[in-house]
C-alpha cells in the first residue's frame, strides 16, 4: 500500500522512549478536574448522547446562536462532512497547512487546487482565484504558526470559506479569530484536542450559517459525538477553563520565544511570526536533522509531507523548559559533529 503524504501526521513520528515534540497536544493527560467530569459522564452511557447542552455552551462561548453550531468528532469529522455535503466546482486549499482537509476533499472525489505560500507564509487574499467556491485555510496555520489578518476578505456570496482555528485558543487574545463573526459562507472549525490533551476523545465543533449547519448535520451520522466528548465540550468552554486557557497561552508564547531564540543561536532557521505552540524549522543543507534527532531520542514532525516544504523542514512543539533543553542539547551535538567533520 502506497503511503499518502497528506495522511501523514505527527503521531506517526512518536514511539516509546522518545521525547514527543512531533505532536502538538499540550500535556500528557487532561487536568484532574476534567478527568472527574469525564468519569461522571461514563455513568450516562446507557442513554444516547444529547448534544443540546454542549451546543448551547459553544454558542454562548462564541456569541452565536445554537443553530449556528454543529458539534463534531474532532475537527477531522468537520472536514469530512464538508467534503461529503458540498459540491464545489473549484476547491482551493492554502498550503503549507494541515493536510487533512485536502485529503478529505480528494477522498470525496473533488479536484483540489493548491495555493502555496512562500515565506513569511502570510496570506494575500488576492492569491485566491475569483472562481474558487470553496477555500480552506488554517488560522493559525499548521505548521508555520502564522495568524492571517485578512481572511474576512475571502468571504463572499457563492463561496464557502473554511477557517481551521484548531490552535486559536493557544494564541494569546485570539487575534483575528472569526469565531464570533457572521460572514457569507464562513465556516470556522475548532477543536479541544490541543489545549486540553483530548486527542483520544475526538471532540470539536464548527460555526456557520444555520442553513449550512443543517446541511452538514444531514451528512453526519447519528450520535457521532459521544457522551464523554460532549461533557468535555461543555466543561472546557465554561468561563473558568476558558480563562485558564488564556493564561496558558501567554505562558506558551513565552516558552516559544525562548525556544526560537535558542534554536537561532545554533543556526537553525525558524519561520518568523509563529503565534502557535509550535515552530517550523530548517537547517539549510541538512535533510538528515530529523532522523538524527530521533537517534538522540527526540521525535519532531517531518516537514516534507506539507505541500510547499522540502526534506530540510521539520516542526517542533513547544513543551516547556525541560523539553527545550533536551532539544537544544541534541541539536548542538548533531550540528557540532557536522562542524567537526568539515574541519577534518
Amino acid at each position: 500500500m502506497v503511503h499518502d503524504p497528506l495522511r501523514h501526521h505527527g503521531d506517526a513520528e512518536t514511539a516509546p522512549g522518545l521525547l514527543d515534540l512531533a505532536v502538538n497536544v499540550r500535556g500528557d493527560a487532561p487536568p484532574a478536574w476534567l478527568v472527574g467530569r469525564l468519569e461522571r459522564a461514563l455513568r450516562q452511557l446507557a442513554r444516547y448522547p444529547d448534544p443540546r447542552p454542549a451546543t448551547a455552551t459553544v454558542a454562548k462561548r462564541h456569541e452565536r446562536d445554537p443553530d449556528e453550531v454543529l458539534v463534531t468528532a474532532g475537527a477531522a469529522e468537520a472536514f469530512v462532512l464538508l467534503a461529503r455535503a458540498l459540491r464545489p466546482r473549484h476547491a482551493v486549499c492554502m498550503h503549507p497547512s494541515f493536510t487533512e482537509p485536502e485529503a478529505a476533499l480528494r477522498a470525496a472525489g473533488h479536484e483540489v487546487h493548491r495555493v502555496v505560500l512562500d515565506p513569511p507564509y502570510q496570506l494575500d487574499p488576492g492569491l485566491v482565484p475569483d472562481e474558487a467556491d470553496l477555500v480552506v485555510v488554517g488560522n493559525p496555520t499548521n505548521p508555520t504558526g502564522v495568524v492571517h489578518e485578512r481572511l474576512a476578505e475571502l468571504c463572499r456570496p457563492g463561496r464557502v470559506t473554511v477557517v481551521d482555528e484548531a490552535f486559536m485558543d493557544a494564541v494569546p487574545g485570539e487575534p483575528h479569530s472569526l469565531s464570533a463573526v457572521r460572514l457569507p459562507g464562513l465556516v470556522v472549525v475548532r477543536s479541544l484536542t490541543k489545549t486540553w490533551a483530548l486527542a483520544g476523545l475526538r471532540v470539536g465543533y464548527l460555526l456557520a450559517e444555520p442553513a449550512l449547519v443543517d446541511q452538514l448535520r444531514e451528512a453526519q451520522p447519528l450520535w457521532s459525538v459521544s457522551t464523554p466528548a460532549l461533557a468535555a465540550l461543555d466543561a472546557c468552554l465554561q468561563r473558568g477553563p476558558v480563562r485558564q486557557a488564556e493564561r496558558d497561552a501567554v505562558a506558551v508564547a513565552d516558552e516559544r520565544e525562548a525556544l526560537a531564540a535558542a534554536l537561532g543561536e545554533l543556526g537553525v532557521e525558524v519561520a518568523a511570526g509563529s503565534q502557535a505552540p509550535y515552530l517550523l524549522c530548517r537547517v539549510p543543507g541538512r535533510p538528515d536533522v530529523r532522523d538524527r534527532l530521533r537517534e538522540e531520542g527526540v521525535a519532531v514532525r517531518r516537514g516534507d509531507t506539507f505541500p510547499g516544504l522540502g526534506p530540510e523542514f521539520w516542526r517542533t512543539a513547544v513543551r516547556g523548559r525541560d523539553a527545550t533543553v533536551t532539544l537544544v542539547s541534541a541539536l548542538r551535538r548533531i550540528l557540532r559533529a557536522e562542524t567537526r567533520q568539515l574541519h577534518i
